[in-house]
């Protein structure tokens, strides 16, 4: 989409076929940092910033901090700003925060509030000079 490179979708299809090393379980609530190695998915809540690799947040999971991670997934809801390498807003989701992302995807039915930072291949997410500042929402024809 929009020109994506080839080493780009490569990367995510490494990501996507890498095994998750950390669940966090819909019924668990976690107050405080999260640091992780590999790929985490979290299908509960998160009151704090999290740090990793590659993060998947499921459609249960809700987030309320600031994410830094190499690649994000969200199905769920975010609140908070995130900085990612690769960013995927999936169907349903709901982001309300600053996004900085060098590869971009939302998909139709996806809740965007805030500020967008997208950056060309192989700028780091803070290296953007101009932001973009825009409130959408996609929504699928039914």
């Amino acid at each position: 989409m929009f020109g994506k490179s080839v080493s780009v979708e490569q990367e995510m299809k490494k990501v996507d076929s890498e095994a998750i090393s950390s669940i966090i379980d819909k019924s668990m609530t976690i107050a405080g940092e999260l640091s992780f190695k590999g790929k985490t998915r979290i299908d509960g809540t998160i009151k704090g910033n999290i740090d990793g690799e590659h993060l998947i947040l499921s459609e249960t999971g809700k987030v309320i901090g600031d994410i830094t991670v190499s690649s994000f997934n969200c199905y769920g809801t975010l609140e908070g700003n995130v900085k990612a390498t690769m960013l995927n807003a999936r169907k349903n989701c709901s982001i309300h925060g600053k996004l900085e992302a060098n590869s971009l995807t939302v998909e139709p039915g996806a809740s965007i509030q805030g500020e967008i930072k997208a950056a060309a291949n192989n700028l780091k997410p803070e290296d953007t000079k101009a932001p973009v500042a825009i409130d959408v929402k996609t929504s699928a024809s039914k």
